[in-house]
């Protein structure tokens, strides 16, 4: 199976100033176009301590100047292997525009307060599930899982607060580079990537050969 992507040349006179700029930029064509259907979604690839690999799909939930932040339970899988080994791929997957944002980084835990402040806007549904799922470990049915959710339902019924699982909340990415990647007749795609050296550092842009 093969495909060609046809768009327009993507070159270093269109890119931002800085990637989490160009990154919005992205975003904002991609969410507003209505092509994808969660265009927030994103690989996340994590290692542990012995450089053995795994990825899955997330929702990315904010993004800043800072980096981009996504939530989860912290004694899963990725919570443990980032608590371990801080070092992170991040890819975003936008292929209806034929286009890829790859992120390379560490990731580390956001404040308790800027995890209780999102929990607060997550579905009440949501908010339960993050209390009944020990994510990634082992359970023995679903209906155990069925179980654990209706017994929370239950303690906290629709409009009662639920409070923040203490196991459970934010990393932020701090990029260390930022590939933009545009799709291209004939593989003659454009990649174009920020690298910064250090945090202090500024940023500077190179193309890849495709």
């Amino acid at each position: 199976m093969r495909e060609q992507y046809r768009s327009e040349d993507f070159t270093e006179k269109d890119l931002a100033a800085d990637p989490m700029a160009q990154f919005a930029r992205w975003f904002r064509q991609v969410a507003g176009g209505g092509a994808l259907h969660e265009p927030n979604a994103m690989v996340v690839s994590t290692a542990d301590s012995r450089g053995r690999p795994s990825s899955r799909t997330v929702l990315l939930k904010h993004y800043d100047e800072r980096g981009f932040v996504f939530f989860t339970n912290y004694g899963s899988r990725k919570g443990r292997e980032l608590t371990a080994n801080p070092y992170v791929s991040l890819l975003f997957p936008w292929h209806p525009l034929a286009r890829q944002v790859i992120v390379t980084g560490t990731a580390a835990r956001v404040g308790r307060d800027e995890t209780v402040a999102y929990f607060r806007t997550r579905p009440h549904g949501s908010q339960l599930g993050a209390w009944a799922s020990d994510q990634s470990t082992v359970i023995g049915s679903r209906q155990e899982l069925v179980d654990r959710y209706e017994e929370l339902a239950a303690r906290y019924p629709e409009g009662e607060k639920v409070p923040a699982p203490p196991q459970w909340g934010g990393f932020r990415v701090v990029p260390e580079a930022i590939e933009f990647w545009q799709g291209h007749e004939n593989r003659l795609h454009d990649r174009l990537r920020y690298v910064r050296e250090s945090p202090d550092a500024g940023w500077r842009v190179e193309r890849l050969c495709p």
